[in-house]
């Protein structure tokens, strides 16, 4: 029974179903009961028996629709409401309809509604004539004129407006369908089209094309990329993108799927182009990951391209190994397993000709479990692992094969002290059996075990000045020994060793498990930690490692090698939550820097730039023969509310040459969207050449979930 059908007699209580009340004081009515309306108003009267009358502030609710108007008259006989405006019409789905005058019916589900507006999702705006609302699905509007742009008496026209002779909404599918369709530009006719139909703002995945975008590269040339989006169902997409050229003809995809367990994506592209024009040119990722039963969860990752070259000629990646991986693993708060096959390939000029001898495929495996002995007290963590992997030449040495199985066991305790020291104890043994094939220099079988013991003493200390702030300050002395027992196996894992703050004062510090530090040593930091109340923090630490003579394991470049360690020295600084310093150095007797690293952004309203700075000394050991000394700079400005322009840039300062630059400009207000790019690889090999790359996308925002910035040109 529609929502004034019910009326009959009665003013004040109820016509069966309709709640009045009068005056305007009383428009904090409480919410209307359901399956009844709720009417608000200055004045309402009856006429006959058949006609309520209701003026001046009038609200209507029925079944989360909101009317409010200036006058209602309700016509028992026709079923029909009569409503002068202004008249604004409120939907639960957030639909905005605003009228001069409607006829609707009683349900307020269907009707007429002249010098209308439709207004959806607080975004796309539709001016029309007259709106007929059918069926309470459909809205269909004449002499329309659509855009998401604001409109007001400073600004009067809009960016980008559509006219139509007809457009209609179907709510339930959130469509627009437009007939006779024109897209204006600052009320510049650009194109017609007889049909077109667009997904709602409140649709997020529609089957369509999406805005293209121009690409211009100086391998490839001008083209243009035209994307078309299919949704195959709720749970699955495929967006194509033909990407055509003066010297490419191209097709990327991207592919995903989430399932009940997981989800799985996939990129790639196909070309065919004159740089190797013999030849079918692609490249494909993938990744996925899934919930298995009893907490487990298997992940994958896919990498191919078909040539060294493809990823840096189309700007897809910057990667120059590509990965291929399967694992299952699980994480609980005493257990971690662990299981992968991992494949890798390189694109990398220097070791193309000896990609055979490189390790091509590895299986690790590892279960680690921690228990809590109260006979012992502290920790005790208890590993079994696994790891073996090949390389596809079957030369002597230059294509050994390696497997090993480990096991592991320590024990951690602490305890706190008078005045606040704290004493860690710890101890462990290592055991590691290998199997070597086709390298003559070692026995196929090989093992070592080692035992290592350590001890630390920290002493940390607080205190409140006098401004708020609070200063922590905290020495610290390590002891520790290790010894490698038994055969001396290939280092395959081992080789890059990082000294840092995390690793000062651990008993091992190569990252993998083909070497143990050997002998006895010795470690001792400080640290000083201050907090002020006005929003600034910074942390100052310094340390050194000092070992037992006789025991050269490390690199020159790794800060650790000989007796004593180069000073180890880091800081990071936050001012405000704005500007932030984080760095680390690595200093000989000499104050020779040997490795250093920094990185430092600045944060504002309107404004941010960052910076990292990385400096290291050659080594033959890790295969660099020239030092390392390279800078990059990323910045950006917010011009106005709609402007917005970035740069950056990677320098080879060893080199003395700009490895890598880019320049962005933005523009976004509330209906639209365009983004302009333009960047330069200067980087060249056997493999790639220098490449220009300049791109240009503009988006009408709006449609489809696309949304705009509440910026605009309209006065408060």
């Amino acid at each position: 029974m529609s929502l004034l059908r019910k009326l009959r007699t009665g003013f004040c209580t109820a016509w069966l179903g309709l709640a009045v009340a009068t005056g305007a004081a009383m428009l904090p009515a409480a919410p209307a009961i359901a399956g009844q309306a709720s009417l608000i108003a200055d004045q309402v009267r009856v006429e006959g028996n058949g006609m309520l009358i209701a003026q001046g502030n009038v609200v209507v609710l029925y079944q989360g629709t909101r009317l409010s108007a200036t006058r209602v008259v309700y016509d028992k006989a026709t079923d029909k409401l009569s409503i002068e405006g202004p008249i604004t019409i409120t939907r639960d789905d957030g639909t905005v309809l605003i009228a001069e005058a409607a006829e609707l019916s009683s349900d307020l589900r269907n009707g007429l509604l002249k010098s209308a507006r439709l207004v959806l999702d607080e975004q796309l705006q539709i001016a029309a004539a007259q709106i007929n609302r059918v069926n309470d699905r459909y809205t269909q509007m004449t002499r329309v004129a659509a855009s998401s742009c604001h409109v007001c008496k400073t600004n009067p026209v809009p960016l980008w407006q559509i006219r139509a002779d007809r457009v209609v909404h179907d709510e339930k599918a959130r469509q627009l369908y437009f007939h006779g369709a024109q897209l204006r530009v600052a009320d510049v006719p650009i194109f017609y089209l007889p049909r077109l139909r667009l997904p709602d703002p409140t649709l997020k995945r529609a089957t369509g094309f999406l805005p293209p975008r121009i690409r211009t590269s100086s391998t490839l040339g001008i083209g243009v990329v035209a994307p078309f989006f299919l949704r195959l169902g709720d749970h699955a997409d495929i967006t194509l993108s033909p990407f055509l050229a003066a010297k490419t003809t191209t097709l990327e995809f991207q592919y995903r799927h989430a399932f009940r367990a997981g989800d799985i994506m996939f990129t790639g592209a196909v070309s065919r182009d004159s740089v190797l024009p013999d030849q079918t040119r692609y490249y494909v990722f993938g990744e996925g990951e899934f919930a298995l039963p009893r907490d487990y969860t298997l992940s994958f990752e896919l990498q191919e391209a078909s040539d060294p070259a493809y990823l840096l000629d189309y700007g897809y990646s910057d990667q120059d190994r590509l990965r291929n991986s399967i694992n299952v693993m699980r994480a609980r708060r005493d257990e971690f397993v662990f299981g992968g096959l991992t494949r890798y390939d390189t694109l990398r000029e220097s070791e193309l000709p000896i990609f055979d001898q490189l390790p091509f495929a590895q299986i690790d495996t590892i279960y680690e479990r921690r228990f809590f002995p109260r006979w012992t007290g502290g920790e005790v963590r208890a590993n079994l692992s696994w790891q073996a992997h090949f390389r596809e030449s079957t030369a002597d040495i230059l294509g050994r094969d390696v497997a090993r199985l480990g096991a592991g066991l320590s024990w951690l305790r602490n305890w706190i002290g008078p005045a606040g020291l704290v004493l860690e104890a710890e101890a462990g043994v290592d055991a590691n059996v290998y199997w070597i094939e086709q390298d003559s220099r070692f026995d196929s079988e090989q093992s070592f075990a080692a035992p290592s013991a350590g001890v630390t003493l920290r002493w940390p200390m607080s205190r409140v000045a006098a401004s708020g702030a609070v200063d922590i300050l905290e020495p610290v002395a390590h002891i520790a020994w290790s010894e490698q027992v038994g055969a001396n196996v290939p280092n395959e894992d081992s080789v890059f060793v990082e000294f840092d703050e995390a690793n000062l004062f651990d008993l091992n510090r190569f990252p993998g498990q083909d070497r143990r530090e050997d002998g006895a040593r010795a470690a001792v930091g400080l640290s000083w930690t201050r907090h002020s109340p006005s929003g600034w923090a910074f942390t100052l630490a310094a340390g050194r490692v000092f070992r037992e003579g006789g025991f050269d394991q490390f690199t020159d470049a790794s800060g650790l090698a000989g007796d004593r360690s180069d000073w180890l020295l880091g800081a990071h600084v936050n001012v405000g939550g704005r500007f932030a310093l984080q760095g680390r150095a690595l200093l000989d007797d000499d104050f020779g820097i040997t490795k250093a690293e920094t990185r430092a952004a600045y944060l504002a309203e309107d404004f941010e730039i960052s910076a990292a700075h990385i400096w290291v000394i050659e080594d033959i050991v890790e295969n660099r023969p020239d030092p390392t000394h390279e800078l990059r700079l990323d910045g950006a400005y917010q011009i106005s509310d709609f402007w917005r322009v970035s740069a950056d840039g990677s320098f080879d300062l060893e080199a003395q040459q700009a490895t890598r630059a880019g320049l962005g400009l933005r523009y976004q207000n509330e209906c639209v969207f365009m983004d302009v790019s333009l960047s330069r690889r200067f980087t060249s090999s056997t493999n790639v050449t220098p490449t220009t790359d300049f791109g240009f996308k503009v988006e009408l925002t709006g449609f489809g979930g696309a949304r705009g910035r509440t910026a605009h040109k309209c006065g408060g």
